[in-house]
């Protein structure tokens, strides 16, 4: 097999060029950097703010490292990792994993594998243009540029395969089913119209296109099974779901009819039975997926006179309404609603289950998470329940087992922003780690443990695991 620290796939185009498109994405980068909020208690903005792939933890990157913050319990916000090497301005975790993918705003074209609990690093790859997006699930880890995406292979890190020329993607839109059994990527398939790429992931080849929106995408999200996407268009009024199997739109939903909006974030629930939706107005909209049940019409006798005259008549103008307005009248509506105490703020949200209740959670780059309460029966407003501090104060958090604390002070790197090819480095060599360490010890590991650390982060949880926290798996005695 091949080591972590070989180099790894092949990239096209000249070396050194600074194309518009680059120019486009680290300025884009440097605008989030300049108004991202700051901590309260540090200074330093928040660069992003990203929920794992099963919504149990959540990474803030901000302008001095990042942190990760356990969210299974609803009164303490637990502290888990506080990694002070270097600014970060993409964090990604693996499940509950000890595995974290980081991308430096100081070195945009770098994207490094870090095993936080040690503090170690396993390897780092340079590529040619700026990182916008990086997703990963227990078999793939998905690199996106803004014209084209790198697919590893997460247990070793090989280039899997290389999707080049896509339609400029300046936002790094990009998302990745989370399911082993249909592990698709989805990106924009034109910058000029609402097209859906869906790829297969996990066999190397494009799947279907869907023409989901007028509109260029705002946002992309799947289920958990990865057998349904949410989209949303740059108008930001309605929300659609769709079918990846075939293509065939499942939902409508209507998020306002006057009121345009830059839609931040979508994400489904654990079970599929809701949807949510963030943007750049003060409410988060809560839709609820009813199952779509086929039925046929009932054969009704033909009724005479004036009565069967009138139905008649309303049946045949429904088909002479305009399409638009056709369309208008069949769009859910929200089920329920979150209010934020802020508007225009980027926002990630989330729904998930904390100690058995269904949440609404809301991270915003003011340095704040906001907990909702979510009636999964009755629906409407939903109430505030917890606000949480990401910087550690009013005593919202507390500082887990696994905390790996570092110093600010980057190290060298080994070079790689010249090449036109992803270049790994094993991290454990000469000039490969950034930082001096305070608190725990670094770790230094040798190829086989890194190997051995990530095939263990890649495996599925056992399903016959009992649940202690279920009393109808594991009943007090």
């Amino acid at each position: 097999m091949q080591s972590l620290g070989a180099t790894v796939g092949v990239v096209g185009g000249g070396v050194g060029v600074v194309t518009e498109g680059v120019r486009a994405g680290i300025a884009g980068l440097m605008s989030l950097a300049a108004t991202g909020a700051s901590l309260p208690s540090e200074g330093g903005g928040v660069f992003c703010m990203t929920f794992n792939q099963d919504y149990t933890s959540l990474g803030v990157g901000t302008r001095i490292g990042y942190r990760l913050f356990s969210l299974t319990t609803l009164d303490k916000l637990e502290l888990i990792c506080d990694n002070g090497n270097e600014d970060t301005c993409i964090v990604e975790r693996l499940f509950s994993s000890s595995l974290v993918a980081v991308v430096s705003l100081s070195s945009p074209r770098k994207l490094k594998v870090c095993h936080f609990k040690k503090n170690s690093e396993i390897c780092n790859y340079s590529y040619p243009n700026t990182i916008l997006g990086v997703k990963l699930n227990r078999a793939r880890l998905v690199v996106c540029l803004e014209e084209s995406l790198y697919i590893h292979n997460i247990r070793d890190m090989k280039v899997l395969h290389t999707i080049r020329d896509t339609p400029p993607n300046p936002t790094g839109l990009c998302a990745l089913s989370i399911s082993n059994e249909n592990c698709f990527l989805a990106y924009p398939g034109s910058n000029s119209i609402g097209q859906v790429q869906i790829f297969d992931a996990q066999n190397l080849q494009a799947k279907i296109m869907i023409p989901a929106h007028d509109s260029p995408l705002a946002a992309i999200s799947f289920n958990a099974s990865g057998t349904k996407i949410a989209t949303a268009s740059e108008k930001g009024t309605v929300i659609r779901v769709f079918s990846v199997a075939e293509g065939a739109r499942l939902h409508e939903l209507r998020r306002g009819m006057k009121r345009c909006a830059t839609i931040f974030s979508l994400a489904f629930s654990p079970d599929s039975l809701f949807l949510c939706a963030s943007s750049n107005t003060e409410t988060v909209h809560v839709f609820r997926l009813e199952e779509i049940k086929e039925t046929r019409p009932p054969v009704v006798e033909e009724q005479q006179g004036l009565m069967g005259w009138m139905s008649k008549a309303v049946s045949a103008s429904a088909s002479y309404l305009p399409t638009p307005v056709a369309d208008m009248m069949s769009q859910g509506r929200a089920f329920a609603t979150v209010t934020l105490p802020f508007q225009g703020v980027r926002n990630v949200c989330a729904i998930a289950t904390i100690q058995k209740q269904t949440r609404v959670l809301v991270a915003s780059m003011d340095g704040y998470l906001y907990v909702y309460n979510l009636n999964t029966s009755e629906g409407g407003d939903c109430a505030l329940i917890k606000q949480h501090r990401l910087d550690g104060t009013e005593g919202g958090v507390t500082t887990g087992e696994g905390t790996a604390a570092a110093a600010a002070a980057p190290g060298p790197y080994p070079g790689g922003a010249k090449k036109t090819e992803p270049v790994s480095s094993g991290g454990g060599g000469e000039g490969s780690y950034a930082g001096v360490v305070r608190g725990p010890a670094v770790t230094v590991m040798t190829e086989a443990d890194k190997m051995s650390e990530m095939a263990a982060a890649c495996e599925s949880p056992p399903k016959s695991v009992l649940k202690f926290d279920d009393d109808n798996e594991f009943p007090p005695v």
